[in-house]
């Protein structure tokens, strides 16, 4: 899982749209915090799926196994059996 929380805070510079941010600014939101979290989000996400693509054969291949084989401890399973 990525972690971001307690991590440093770095000064950097944006260009925003300027009546969003005058609306935002009016709203009283703060802005760093509001712009951390969604870039946080958004990182997150690209990052999954950049795993995702980048292990695809071996996901793809481990369905495959199980597909074929079956879950290795699947005889000591006492739920959902029957199903």
């Amino acid at each position: 899982m990525l972690r971001f929380d307690n991590a440093a805070k770095r000064p950097t510079n944006l260009t925003l749209n300027a009546k969003v941010l005058d609306l935002a600014r009016e709203l009283g939101m703060n802005l760093s915090q509001t712009v951390d979290g969604l870039l946080a989000e958004e990182v997150r996400r690209r990052y999954w799926e950049r795993w995702n693509e980048e292990n695809k054969a071996a996901i793809s291949a481990y369905n495959e196994r199980i597909e074929r084989d079956g879950l290795p401890l699947a005889k000591y399973r006492s739920f959902a059996k029957g199903r």
